[in-house]
């Protein structure tokens, strides 16, 4: 078992609490670390589960679990948790893992999953659509797919994810965030490889040369997924189209270090909009 066997991995840091007498990680916890990977590893499909799972009809279910220990991890080590799937048979999809230490290889892991009615839990065939996202993942495939248009086109479902994530989650009022603006915004929205929704932004003009981003969410199950990324981009690619030398946005502070990523720079003083700590960042195009 070596890293190169693994596309997708995900960083965790041994605690105190997950050390045993002997001062390595006790046996079981390792499962934890699998399943702490299989939630990160449905965030990159863009995949929020729950929701997925209902339009699926079906739900997953462990049938197997199995654990092969090479080495220890102790406490305060960074180990890297990757995970492949590696076959989908009629009902079932086993998923490859291992823990790694660097380039070391700790513990290897085999976790086999029964798709099943949740109503008897009987095992049913896993859906097309579910393969077909599994399969594209683990061939680099994107998982979402962003569409640029109108409000028309598109603002049911940007509606819908900004509802979630500005009123409901961050409590900001409803009359604050609709405005006029999105009748005549280029808005975008990324959907998954099942058809949902799961982010969404719009381009204004600003002033003559600079175009203005704003009202940029994801849904909270996908976030750190790419997700967010990519609809900047496609706005991006909008403005440049368009001619724009420059593009700005009002970031709230806890996003800033996400739009530095993407090469965007502050300017200016903290400020409030609609009682969140903002700062305005500009790109040139």
């Amino acid at each position: 078992m070596n890293r190169s066997e693994f596309r997708f991995f995900e960083r965790l840091r041994v605690r105190w609490a997950e050390i045993d007498a002997q001062k390595i990680v006790f046996n079981a916890h390792y499962l934890m670390y699998l399943d702490t990977a299989i939630a990160a590893y449905w965030r990159a499909l863009a995949l929020p589960y729950e929701q997925t799972m209902h339009a699926l009809g079906g739900d997953l279910y462990v049938r197997k679990a199995t654990l092969e220990y090479h080495g220890s991890a102790r406490y305060d080590d960074q180990i890297d948790v990757g995970l492949r799937c590696e076959r989908i048979g009629n009902s079932s999809i086993l998923f490859r893992g291992g823990v790694f230490r660097a380039d070391e290889a700790l513990v290897g892991g085999e976790l086999v999953y029964v798709f099943a009615d949740p109503a008897t839990q009987t095992a049913v065939p896993v859906p097309q659509p579910l393969r077909e996202v599994l399969n594209g993942f683990e061939a680099g495939r994107p998982m979402v797919d962003v569409r640029v248009g109108d409000w028309r086109e598109l603002g049911r479902d940007a509606q819908a994810i900004r509802t979630a994530v500005f009123v409901d989650e961050q409590k900001i009022p409803a009359e604050l965030e609709w405005d006029v603006a999105d009748a005549g915004a280029v808005h975008a929205v990324a959907y998954n490889r099942i058809g949902h929704a799961v982010g969404t932004g719009r381009l204004l003009s600003h002033v003559p040369g600079v175009a203005k981003i704003g009202r940029m969410a994801v849904s909270q199950a996908v976030r750190g997924s790419g997700v967010g990324r990519a609809v900047l981009e496609a706005l991006m690619a909008q403005a440049r189209a368009r001619g724009e030398r420059e593009v700005l946005l009002h970031a709230q502070a806890s996003a800033a270090s996400f739009y530095t990523r993407a090469g965007f720079s502050p300017r200016g003083p903290m400020f409030e909009e609609a009682g969140i700590p903002h700062i305005e960042m500009v790109r040139s195009l």
